[in-house]
């Protein structure tokens, strides 16, 4: 895809303190559990993954939309943009899930670490908002990371570069020709756009400065997100 989304590779937070150490030392523990449960099935690591990807945004909409409601305050924009995001990673996960199958046990393992990393998440964001945004960007940079192989296993051929799924077409402005490639492409902006919006937050909450003009483009998507099956 010729427009594709430019993504800078290189982006790392480097912890500067304890608590992005906790963030950075329990994200590398469950990019350890996926490497060791998926190895090389990027489609099906994908459906678990963006179906935990899904709940950071939700959980964070919800706790900062019931805080501006009790101090009668301004939300800055975080709960529209944290919603979007669980939003973004839910099209994710119907992507792939047209793409690779997820087999009953799959949907057993989602089930599970759906309920377990939720309620993990909601009791981090009200110990530590900065943790769990922190939480986040480290899950992104490890997206990026995971989607770039990706794209290296269809360009080598291990993996077809079939046709992309209706859904990932519509949602992204896909022309017809569209393949799978294309779409992890998109997926993969959509991810350091989040990588680097939720280092921001955990910045501002930390008193740590933000830089705008560094946060990775967000690929253009529909506004309209039903569409026939």
């Amino acid at each position: 895809m010729s427009n594709a989304p430019l993504v800078d590779l290189s982006v790392h937070h480097k912890p500067v303190d304890f608590s992005d150490r906790i963030a950075l030392g329990f994200t590398k523990m469950l990019r350890f559990c996926a490497d060791t449960f998926f190895a090389k099935r990027y489609g099906h690591r994908a459906i678990v993954l963006e179906t935990v990807a899904a709940v950071p945004g939700m959980v964070g909409a919800t706790i900062n939309h019931l805080k501006a409601l009790r101090r009668m305050q301004d939300d800055k924009g975080w709960i529209r943009t944290l919603m979007e995001e669980a939003e973004n990673e839910r099209m994710h996960l119907m992507t792939f899930i047209e793409v690779a199958k997820p087999t009953l046990f799959e949907r057993f393992v989602i089930l599970a670490v759906q309920w377990v990393f939720y309620l993990a998440f909601f009791a981090l964001y009200l110990i530590s908002a900065k943790t769990a945004h922190r939480v986040v960007g480290y899950f992104e940079e490890e997206a990026v990371i995971s989607y770039t192989h990706y794209l290296a296993e269809i360009d080598e051929g291990r993996s077809p570069n079939v046709p992309a799924p209706a859904i990932a077409r519509h949602y992204w402005k896909l022309p017809d020709s569209a393949t799978l490639r294309d779409v992890v492409l998109v997926v993969r902006a959509d991810e350091a756009h989040h990588r680097d919006v939720n280092h921001g937050f955990a910045n501002e909450i930390g008193g740590q400065p933000v830089d705008a003009a560094k946060i990775a483009p967000y690929p253009v998507h529909a506004d309209e997100l039903d569409i026939a099956a």
